[in-house]
């Protein structure tokens, strides 16, 4: 039977299968959870919620040569990691080095891959049905991995149906505009997905930390993004934006392996050390951003990055699962394959024929 800590209760066996109520594990963290040594192992799978009256998801255990494969031990990140609508972000209460239900890179493999799966095959579903496209933002602070995200989890895509834009200081030309004209035109049609490495975000924490614009400003800035995501999602555009949270101690390591990998040096920069002292300042900045602009249309996930493997199993799954929800399917085929068959089955002959002659 299962065993945990804390104040969770004793789980309730069904047909060889352990099920916690999530209401009842409310502001525990799931490492709390902890299994007896009598052969269990813990899992965590998604279930349809509709059907459970009101439970939102259920935590499932199995026995230790249970058939289902790792994926299953992952639990729903887009529960947990999604700032909601309205509410206040603390970065500090959010552990930057959490792990979720792995305990390191190699038990998350399978899952990684997983998911990987999944997002190339929703992609080309998105690509053929051209019904809906997907944004997804990449903000951070230094060195938190955002061109790491795009490497190892986004390379799942083909390239021909998704494209990364870069945002970073505005030329003249684009100072000259409203901050929102140079992030109009890459904005993914339908059958698209585009990834912003850095975003129109930048115009409210940049210019905010640097003390470029006022609060009145940043202030409107976050109503006119809400409208800009508003009228985006209004044009069947999914968008889910991600906050890579990393810890100073892991940001100044990350600066070290920077310092003695040759592959890396181009990627040091003069500000890195300027900006670092500014490290509180956009914390708040952060903060206040995604409360201001969290919403059901465009959520923000602040996902615990200090282990590069959780931020890519996090990520993958969040685009994975919500790809999944859009329902999409191939479009019907516009020809008469009867038709197409019998001319497929001549040619074939014909060929024939021609290589017997």
């Amino acid at each position: 039977m299962l065993g945990v800590l804390g104040n969770v209760p004793q789980a309730l066996t069904d047909g060889g299968i352990e099920l916690v109520d999530v209401e009842a594990l409310a502001g525990l963290d799931a490492d709390l959870l902890q299994l007896r040594d009598d052969g269990l192992v813990s899992k965590v799978r998604r279930v349809d919620l509709e059907k459970l009256g009101g439970i939102r998801e259920v935590f499932a255990l199995g026995h230790k040569n249970d058939p289902r494969d790792q994926m299953e031990m992952t639990m729903d990140y887009r529960e947990q990691f999604a700032v909601k609508p309205g509410d206040k972000v603390r970065l500090g209460w959010i552990d930057p080095g959490y792990k979720g239900g792995h305990d390191n890179a190699d038990k998350a493999v399978d899952a990684i891959a997983h998911y990987k799966q999944k997002l190339g095959e929703h992609q080309s579903v998105l690509y053929a049905e051209k019904r809906h496209s997907v944004l997804i933002v990449l903000q951070a602070l230094d060195a938190a991995g955002k061109d790491g995200t795009v490497n190892h989890v986004f390379t799942a895509f083909n390239a021909q149906g998704a494209r990364v834009a870069g945002f970073k200081q505005p030329t003249p030309e684009e100072r000259a505009h409203d901050f929102l004209w140079r992030i109009r035109p890459h904005v993914p049609g339908r059958g698209e997905i585009a990834i912003f490495n850095r975003s129109h975000y930048e115009d409210v924490l940049v210019t905010r930390v640097h003390k470029l614009i006022d609060k009145d400003t940043w202030t409107t800035r976050y109503r006119r993004i809400n409208e800009f995501e508003a009228l985006s999602a209004e044009n069947d555009t999914t968008i889910l934006k991600f906050f890579l949270h990393i810890d100073r101690d892991q940001q100044l390591a990350r600066f070290a392996e920077r310092l003695e990998d040759p592959g890396r040096n181009w990627k040091i920069s003069e500000s890195d050390y300027s900006e670092r002292a500014l490290w509180d300042d956009y914390i708040a900045a952060f903060e206040d951003a995604m409360a201001a602009t969290s919403t059901k249309h465009a959520p923000w996930y602040v996902i615990p990055a200090n282990h590069k493997w959780f931020r890519n199993l996090a990520v993958s799954q969040i685009v994975a699962d919500t790809m999944h929800d859009l329902h999409m399917s191939y479009p019907k085929p516009s020809v008469d394959l009867v038709e197409i068959r019998r001319k497929y089955h001549s040619e074939v002959l014909r060929e024939k024929k021609h290589g017997a002659a």
